[in-house]
């Protein structure tokens, strides 16, 4: 029994142990809560290819001990990127000044940085079930909770953090919100550098430590990093697409058809591409979804976040950061609020997000439509034009104290009573 000067824990549910529902679960751990993630997953298996977070990311890494220690040895740790044009022509190299300015970056491989997180949070008392899939979402005014193999789980608050076809989608909304194609689509590949060492028109790319390039061309730019010293490569081709979504939104690629989107680019592309293993290469069809009206449920006991909120754009180079920033926030929130008051947390959380999330999802479509429509006569007279936008606003942002910092206001600004306070 709780005693009367101990708060009574708040119950979490998470269901999703991507970046977005981990980051949750660990700073709802932290800040006292009793946590559950709930992952439909049979098993942890390092999936996926590079990725990328900035230095707000950077910050609650930085918190979560021994983990920017493990994290340090697989990252990229190169300090720029060169742009090339499609034919090869060296447009501009862009050094990476935020790196001290706006906080540490992580970038490295999807799975193994997961893992790292994942084994994180189960260090510190998170319970995390696998094989756990979520059919349905519930909520009163005094709980919430999800239908998961039969068995029905309840809390003071869901967190879904169950990607870009999430189920909790229908009762935030309370109508079925289908994914449509963004008209653009990714192959993507991550593989061993041996091949590219081998061949003098991409051993550079590999040899005397890690690289960065870029090459943009009409409707399409071609992204490539070698990492762990150059012992691993990774690149994605970013072109248009109209493949229906609904038959597949990931799927194995093919080295020609990704050769043949880049036909007559210049040959270094097309031997990174060929260098690939066929088994390393993906399909990926780019989602996108309206922007939501609201990222809770009506009796605010069920918060979407990360992806199942608001899918990011690769060209943002955010999605994961602010997936993060979301759980962080979400964890604030929960703590100042108490159970008593677990809806005003809720509702807190998406008024400290909303407009953030929505400028951040922008830089996204702003960067790709400047890569895309490339005026290459414009360029060549201000080659700094095509830089990778690292703004401030963006970078420099603690979720954490930002959340400390808002929530007092924002949550009497969401009170009943609030209009008639003078």
């Amino acid at each position: 029994m709780t005693s009367s000067s101990t708060p009574e824990l708040i119950s979490v549910i998470v269901v999703g142990a991507g970046f977005a529902g981990l980051t949750a679960a660990i700073e709802c751990k932290r800040k006292g809560c009793s946590v559950v993630v709930l992952e439909s997953f049979k098993e942890l298996k390092p999936l996926g290819d590079i990725i990328s977070f900035g230095g707000n990311a950077g910050h609650i890494f930085q918190r979560w001990s021994g983990v920017e220690e493990q994290l340090d040895p697989i990252c990229h740790s190169s300090d720029r990127i060169a742009f090339y044009d499609y034919h090869g022509d060296h447009i501009y190299t862009q050094v990476w000044a935020d790196g001290v300015e706006y906080g540490k970056k992580f970038n490295g491989h999807r799975g193994e940085i997961h893992e790292i997180v994942y084994n994180h949070a189960l260090s510190i008392g998170v319970e995390i079930k696998l094989n756990r899939k979520v059919t349905e979402y519930f909520e009163t005014d005094t709980e919430a909770g999800v239908i998961t193999n039969g068995e029905k789980i309840t809390a003071d608050v869901v967190l879904a953090a169950d990607g870009v076809r999430s189920t909790a989608r229908k009762i935030v909304l309370g109508y079925e919100d289908k994914p449509k194609s963004s008209g653009y689509a990714i192959y993507r590949a991550w593989m061993p550098s041996d091949d590219l060492a081998k061949n003098p028109l991409t051993a550079h790319l590999v040899n005397d430590g890690d690289k960065h390039v870029g090459y943009l061309g009409p409707d399409i730019h071609f992204l490539a990093a070698s990492i762990k010293n150059g012992k691993d490569f990774s690149w994605v081709l970013t072109h248009k697409d109209k493949a229906d979504v609904e038959e597949s939104w990931s799927a194995p690629g093919d080295i020609e058809d990704a050769v043949g989107v880049v036909d007559c680019w210049a040959p270094i592309v097309h031997a990174i591409i060929r260098a690939t293993p066929q088994d390393k290469l993906v399909d990926w069809k780019l989602v996108y979804r309206d922007p939501l009206p609201t990222w809770i449920s009506p009796k605010a006991r069920i918060a979407l976040l990360g992806d199942a909120a608001h899918p990011f754009l690769p060209t943002s180079i955010q999605g994961a950061s602010q997936a993060m920033e979301d759980g962080v926030t979400l964890a604030v929130c929960l703590e100042l609020a108490g159970k008593v008051n677990v809806p005003e947390a809720v509702r807190a959380y998406e008024k400290i997000r909303y407009d953030r999330v929505r400028a951040a999802q922008k830089t996204g479509e702003t960067t790709r439509d400047k890569w895309h429509k490339t005026d290459f006569d414009r360029v060549r007279a201000n080659p700094a034009s095509i830089k990778l936008p690292r703004e401030k606003w963006l970078l420099d942002h603690d979720a954490e104290a930002h959340a400390y910092a808002m929530y007092a206001d924002t949550a009497a600004s969401l009170r009943p009573d609030a209009e008639a306070r003078p």
